[in-house]
């Protein structure tokens, strides 16, 4: 079995509001749609399995970039959309937070008989994976949201959340079935990070005896840490700060989609004549969609992409937002009728972004590109979860150009 991560994120209230839980939903189901048709059910089980990749999606999808709020939303809209859709893409989602969480069993043998897969033996990996996450390790949070994610073939990813009230985290926990193992034998095979103290973890092999202490009855766990722990830790602080993106990639995105020439040359792949705020948020929809895992370090950098809802880095450009959800849309109708150039585009946009990275390495202004973001706003339909209304019903500015002074070589 592998477990592929965890990832602590500040509890974080408030609510998703429904312009932007709707879209969500399209633009999460779009994105998975492109994975399933480049690299397959497994491909996208693979990336929803990495914590890294899961948070670039939701701040691409306009959550929070680093809150607890993410999971959930972006489990939510997953489920709305690709469950409609599972007799094209044979993927369904089962579970959620609090009460349809203890729904997940009862959904695995419903959809388990229509697909003859064994809904009993899922049913049991979804019991296990919560228990040993809430109970074998000793790590003070208690599960709280827990999503079963399968395909028709039977390969699983699981994510679920816990909640720790006192130090004012969540943590997230992601498994995927690739390499089935023993539940109760070092499940974890892919987990990495700093030293975080002696924890109980009573799944750990060395562990044995202490599991063997405790069918006994006897009260004498062995202490183990975790020695390979995949650990995405998530600051205090709710705005984008330079330090939370990797400038260089960034600023290779805002090359590619403000540079006259190689704006023209990267739109064409997609909708010739694309505008360049479009084009800006394409190019990280297509680094969710086609990069490799260690380009997702700093998930914060996709929030560039659709704002975020609480205005951080910026108000969510409705705009921008729908012109994503369309180019993505139509570059999927496109491939039913076998035009797959489209498609193949978004994956040349993300060998383009990063061949900029590497010859030209253009380094982000971090303080322009967030004065440019707020001065387009309005001109985008800017909304926060704040704002009943969005910017361009109160008043307009005037848009200004990006330059290529938001770079430094």
């Amino acid at each position: 079995m592998k477990r592929s991560g965890t990832a602590d994120l500040p509890l974080h209230g408030g609510r998703v509001p429904a312009w932007l839980g709707e879209r969500m939903t399209q633009l999460g189901t779009a994105v998975v749609e492109h994975i399933v048709a480049s690299y397959g059910t497994s491909g996208f089980l693979t990336r929803l399995s990495d914590p890294f990749w899961f948070q670039a999606l939701g701040c691409v999808m306009g959550m929070d970039w680093h809150s607890s709020g993410i999971t959930t939303a972006v489990m939510g809209a997953l489920k709305r959309g690709l469950n409609t859709r599972v007799s094209d893409l044979g993927i369904y989602i089962c579970g959620g937070r609090g009460r349809h969480s203890r729904r997940t069993p009862d959904e695995l043998r419903a959809y388990s008989g229509h697909t003859g897969l064994d809904g009993d033996a899922l049913a049991r990996t979804s019991r296990l994976t919560a228990r040993v996450d809430n109970n074998a390790i000793g790590d003070e949070f208690q599960l709280y949201l827990h999503s079963f994610v399968v395909s028709a073939s039977g390969e699983w990813a699981v994510v679920q959340q816990g909640m720790n009230p006192s130090s004012q985290l969540a943590r997230r926990y992601h498994w995927h079935s690739a390499e089935v193992r023993d539940f109760t034998s070092n499940p974890h095979t892919a987990i990495l990070g700093r030293p975080q103290g002696i924890i109980l973890n009573l799944v750990d092999a060395r562990s044995s005896y202490a599991q063997q202490a405790l069918l006994n009855i006897a009260k004498q766990p062995v202490d183990s840490s975790l020695t390979e722990f995949r650990k995405l830790t998530m600051p205090a602080h709710h705005d984008v700060r330079p330090q939370d993106v990797d400038l260089k990639r960034l600023g290779a995105v805002l090359a590619v989609a403000h540079d006259q020439e190689l704006r023209d040359f990267a739109s064409l792949l997609l909708v010739e004549g694309l505008g360049p705020r479009t084009l800006q948020s394409l190019a990280l929809i297509a680094e969710v969609v086609h990069g490799a895992p260690s380009r997702f370090s700093d998930p914060a950098r996709f929030s560039f992409a659709h704002g975020g809802k609480d205005g951080h880095p910026f108000p969510v450009p409705l705009k921008t937002y729908d012109e994503s959800i369309a180019v993505l849309r139509r570059a999927l109708n496109a491939a039913r009728l076998d035009h797959t150039e489209k498609l193949e585009g978004f994956r040349r946009l993300d060998g383009i972004t990063r061949a900029v990275e590497e010859q030209r390495q253009p380094l982000a202004d971090f303080s322009a590109a967030i004065a440019h973001e707020h001065a387009i706003s309005a001109s985008l339909d800017g909304r926060t979860v704040l704002e009943h209304e969005p910017h361009s019903t109160r008043r307009t500015v005037t848009k200004p150009s990006l330059q290529l002074s938001l770079f430094s070589d």
